[in-house]
């Protein structure tokens, strides 16, 4: 077992995250979250549609200012920064949002080259190198970089993604249900260039995805979380945390039925939902 210290930069983790709370006017999404990202890891974070699986990646490198708690990333606490210092943060982190979110009006190759530019670079032929080498690595051809995002395929949208997240040579790659709307072949296209980034350029990854096959594949680690509506008060919302050997093996109903497609007690609870609010309108 490695035992985390503040000495190594090598040991130390990258991110830490302490009971952290996030809400949204009355809805409370995030409750006292906790856990450590090693350097160089993989973590997959999973759950259902609405427990808060996004709202944590964005917690994680700023983006959603919590309510309680700490994100501190590279023992720098992001909520002590000022909106400089974290902007300067930023640069050490790669987001492939869940759509790609790219540039409609732009090419694929000036998509790509955005970060750089926003940061000062000139040098056409360098820009120019940096970009061909970026989707040479996600198996894109140089042909690509003329053609504009609505010319593109799903799947080669998400590479594009992935290139223009890793162009500034990220410590941290974030990737927000990267094989959603892919076909099982174009998804296992993306699970493989999410490790071969982490392999090639040495970085830690964070990947939130409900694709079991991503998690089993891409990840050392995996998260799961449950919705707060759903949990006593006082539960944690991380009900696993382990490798994805272990995900088979919990003792955890609610985790047994999530990796394994199972919606029988859901439905139930859905339907008693159902019928508590029809007795209520009908008083």
């Amino acid at each position: 077992m490695v035992h985390m210290t503040r000495d190594n930069p090598l040991t130390t983790p990258l991110l830490r995250v302490d009971d952290l709370y996030v809400t949204f006017g009355a809805q409370t999404v995030l409750r006292g979250i906790t856990l450590e990202i090693p350097r160089g890891q993989t973590l997959a974070i999973i759950g259902e549609s609405g427990c808060g699986k996004t709202v944590l990646l964005k917690a994680l490198i700023g983006l959603v200012r919590p309510v309680h708690g700490t994100v501190v990333f590279d023992d720098q606490n992001l909520a002590e920064l000022s909106d400089r210092q974290l902007s300067e943060q930023r640069l050490r982190f790669g987001f492939v949002f869940q759509n790609a979110a790219l540039f409609d009006s732009m090419t694929v190759g000036q998509n790509v080259a955005f970060p750089l530019r926003q940061q000062g670079y000139t040098q056409p032929q360098m820009i120019e190198q940096t970009v061909l080498a970026r989707l040479a690595e996600v198996g894109l051809p140089d042909s690509v970089v003329t053609k504009k995002p609505a010319e593109l395929s799903g799947g080669m949208r998400k590479r594009v993604g992935i290139a223009r997240a890793s162009v500034m040579n990220p410590e941290l790659m974030l990737y927000d249900e990267p094989t959603t709307g892919l076909d099982p072949i174009m998804s296992d296209v993306i699970n493989e260039l999410i490790m071969r980034e982490r392999h090639r350029h040495a970085i830690t990854s964070v990947v939130v995805t409900h694709d079991m096959r991503t998690a089993r594949k891409v990840a050392d680690r995996v998260v799961m979380v449950y919705p707060v509506a759903r949990l006593a008060p006082d539960e944690p919302q991380i009900i696993f945390d382990g490798p994805p050997s272990e995900l088979e093996r919990t003792k955890d109903r609610r985790v047994r039925q999530f990796v394994q497609g199972e919606a029988g007690e859901r439905l139930m609870e859905m339907r008693q939902a159902a019928a508590a609010n029809d007795r209520a309108h009908g008083e």
